[in-house]
């Protein structure tokens, strides 16, 4: 048998074994608990409280339960009553509660309609509903075009031709009901810049644009260019309007070396036209020129059928020769006295 003190230091090793696993599961215990106590505490003290249970419950649902007490402590302290639960939710969709309720609080203070679920739509959209709410309450000035555009002018023209190079400043505060789903600032840019260009290219003189920049702005502004957008655009301001250069000079001297070249083109059109019906006429005096030769040949060829038939006798060949003959000299004399400058020869 097993004496007494070995067996009493048996059972100790085995108390140990059992004891020191409780005792640290029961500290780690006490510590989440004392922590959600805590918070509790907190929450009950703010006069916005959650139960006990439920504190304990977001632990296991993976929600970090300080930030729903902060957020409804904050909440509570400023007028407004969100349920637990509601803050829960949003978290576990992947919202951020904190903008949402800072966001409430912020449209609560300055009278805006602002409700939570519209908020936690916002955000969850992966809007900022904070600077959403800030901008609405406090109106934000956007350039156009913006300074990292690759042109941080927007040219046109107007119907002198002359180019002006403007610039735009847009004051635009959010527009809440139109945030989820609306445009974004790039489009409100985009229509802008479209709208200045059309101002300007409407207008009979670059002059009418620089001494009324005004009118461009009130052009602009009519057309409802916020339309589907998330902002609304207050004013729509000229800060510099620049002359460019005389388009409408640079393109008729475009058009006028154009139509010069067109013309060159169709004038050596038809001067080889014209070579080429010279060479056709020159050709065709050659193949006259042949068949006269051909022709010619076959006088001698007649005559001698002539004598064999007995058709020509030897004095009207002699006499036919005689007549050649003295055709030949009158041509002979024709061409001297032509040559001589009209002189006449008997």
């Amino acid at each position: 048998m097993l004496n007494a003190p070995f067996t009493f230091a048996l059972t100790l090793t085995w108390w140990l074994a059992i004891l020191i696993p409780i005792g640290l599961v029961s500290l780690v215990v006490l510590m989440m608990i004392g922590r959600i106590i805590g918070l509790w505490f907190q929450a009950v003290v703010s006069g916005a409280p959650i139960r006990l249970l439920d504190l304990i419950m977001m632990r296991f649902r993976k929600v970090d339960p300080k930030i729903i007490v902060i957020n409804r402590i904050s909440a509570k302290k400023a007028g407004l009553d969100f349920p637990a639960d509601w803050l829960e939710a949003h978290y576990l969709a992947g919202g951020r509660v904190t903008n949402v309720v800072r966001a409430m609080i912020a449209a609560d203070k300055a009278n805006i309609d602002l409700d939570w679920q519209r908020a936690t739509a916002i955000d969850l959209a992966g809007r900022d509903i904070v600077d959403a709410v800030r901008t609405s309450v406090d109106p934000k000035v956007i350039d156009c075009p913006t300074p990292t555009a690759s042109k941080n002018t927007i040219d046109a023209v107007a119907k002198d031709g002359i180019q002006l190079k403007a610039k735009a400043r847009v004051t635009v505060r959010t527009n809440i009901a139109r945030l989820v789903g609306g445009a974004t600032e790039e489009t409100v840019i985009a229509r802008v810049g479209e709208g200045i260009v059309s101002a300007i290219g409407s207008a009979a003189s670059h002059k009418a644009v620089l001494e009324n920049p005004d009118n461009i702005s009130k052009s602009v502004l009519a057309r409802g260019l916020d339309a589907g957008t998330s902002y609304e655009i207050l004013s729509i301001d000229i800060a510099d309007v620049d002359v460019g250069e005389n388009i409408g000079a640079g393109l008729q001297n475009d058009q006028a070396e154009a139509d010069k070249k067109r013309f060159q083109a169709e004038a050596e059109k038809r001067r080889a036209m014209a070579v080429a019906q010279e060479a056709e006429f020159q050709a065709e005096v050659q193949k006259n020129r042949a068949l006269v030769v051909l022709a010619e040949a076959e006088v001698p060829k007649a005559i001698a059928e002539s004598f064999r038939q007995g058709n020509l006798g030897i004095m009207d060949f002699y006499r036919m020769k005689n007549i050649l003959a003295d055709t030949a000299m009158r041509d002979s004399i024709a061409g001297d006295d032509k040559n001589s400058g009209g002189n006449n020869i008997s």
